[in-house]
């Protein structure tokens, strides 16, 4: 899979494995966003606090991820699993020089 998907989001989806909140934040652009189902959390600050209590917090697992929609944005189906939500989600990256500029989390 990862020959689809940029170095940016691939090393969000690595931290996102190995449980790090700070890679994961690093691979976003200093605007960068998250949106999840509706809720926005703008920056480095914002998106940590974010992960801290709604993904790598949760000790969230991916499995069984897939590409739907390659390029720019890129969107990937996966099924979430961990101590919150469980149950599958598409997430949608874009990116911009190599960093995220946004990651959006839908159903």
């Amino acid at each position: 899979m990862s020959q689809e998907i940029p170095a940016a989001v691939q090393r969000a989806l690595d931290a996102i494995d190995a449980l790090d909140n700070d890679a994961f934040v690093a691979a976003f652009a200093a605007d960068g966003y998250v949106n999840d189902w509706g809720r926005e959390f703008r920056g480095h600050d914002r998106i940590r606090s974010w992960s801290d209590n709604e993904l790598i917090g949760k000790r969230v697992t991916f499995t069984d991820t897939q590409v739907t929609t390659p390029g720019n944005p890129l969107t990937i189906l996966t099924q979430v699993g961990g101590d919150g939500f469980n149950g599958p989600s598409h997430f949608t990256f874009e990116t911009k020089n190599d960093e995220l500029a946004s990651m959006t989390i839908t159903a």
